[in-house]
């Protein structure tokens, strides 16, 4: 664990903001799966146990005006991005009050008001859109940041590296984000990559890169503060390669079959929150009464998403086709 002494800008009330975030994203995904074994949740379900340092120490770096896109995977991103719990859980119960309208499901969370940006269940997808978002405020010359999460499975698709070479060549404001959980959706890192240090692969695209500890959260924060400045000084996109697990299935539909058991057990003896926990309270930085109030608060948040999502409406049947096709003619906007 990287020590407070290495990182003296963090408070103590930042330190419990950290173990929050995490704690909160945690419960979330355990109710989601509860409603998903319900069938309240429909469709696919992707949760992010295990990985939740790497969204909690990058997000909260950005500023308001800067931009994030994710991956399929992206509860925990959404949450800390400050995406509402309620109209998360709406939007994933398939209700109108949802961030989509009940449209986008678990895998399109998009909230513009927290310049969020999805959310995207195409392996890799989100590649492209970070550097078309980058391009137009490069051209624009507004000083905003563009963080792009994907996980490793997208480094061996065609537009990992053509989006890489388009943000270096155009010295674009980008910082890809890495997640590697190692097996992708069920492929070990090994058998379906040459080079597995994918941090080198952005050096092939002269992009500064650096790989962190996926599983401490305060590690991912310094490399995340490291690169978003140099981003902001340079104008050129970094990179950084988090190392994590996920300490779930890929889905709720997969049985695991692809890796062993007790590889399992030893990576959650790193599970984030409770090794940041146990830091925490080796070093007298947290108090049982605030773990106990932390609790109390995210469930009782939890439960009060859950009463919003359920009260939610269906979208009438006769709205199915709005937002599908534009309405307005060529003529219309002007176009000859």
């Amino acid at each position: 664990m990287t020590t407070l002494a290495d990182k003296p800008h963090l408070s103590r009330q930042h330190m419990l903001d950290l173990l929050k975030h995490m704690i909160r994203i945690r419960r979330f995904e355990d109710k989601c799966a509860e409603l998903y074994t319900q069938e309240k949740i429909r469709g696919f379900l992707h949760l992010y146990d295990g990985e939740e340092a790497v969204a909690v120490g990058i997000i909260p770096v950005l500023d308001k005006r800067d931009r994030v896109v994710a991956t399929y995977r992206e509860h925990g991103h959404a949450l800390v991005r400050g995406v509402p719990m309620a109209t998360t859980l709406a939007e994933m119960l398939g209700k109108q009050e949802g961030c989509s309208r009940g449209r986008g499901g678990s895998m399109h969370l998009f909230d513009r008001a927290t310049n969020f940006y999805g959310g995207n269940a195409i392996v890799g997808g989100g590649l492209p859109l970070s550097v078309g978002l980058a391009l137009a405020d490069h051209m624009r010359r507004a000083d905003i940041v563009t963080a792009c999460f994907f996980g490793e499975g997208a480094v061996a698709e065609g537009e990992f590296h053509e989006s890489l070479n388009l943000a270096a060549l155009w010295g674009l404001p980008v910082l890809f984000v890495c997640e590697n959980n190692l097996y992708a959706m069920g492929t070990a890192l090994a058998i379906s990559e040459s080079e597995t240090d994918i941090q080198r692969k952005a050096s092939c695209y002269q992009i500064s890169a650096e790989a962190v500890d996926g599983m401490d959260v305060v590690a991912v924060e310094a490399a995340a503060r490291r690169a978003i400045h140099a981003i902001r000084e340079t104008g050129k996109p970094r990179f950084l390669e988090c190392r994590t697990y996920r300490l779930r299935a890929h889905s709720m539909f997969d049985a695991q079959l692809y890796r062993d058991k007790g590889e399992v057990e030893s990576w959650r003896q790193r599970d984030p929150i409770t090794r940041f926990r146990s830091w925490l309270e080796t070093n007298h930085m947290v108090h049982s009464d605030e773990l106990t109030h932390i609790e109390e608060e995210v469930a009782a948040e939890i439960a009060a998403a859950v009463a919003f999502a359920e009260a939610g409406t269906w979208e009438p049947v006769e709205e199915l086709a709005r937002f599908t096709y534009e309405d307005r003619t060529f003529e219309d906007r002007g176009v000859q």
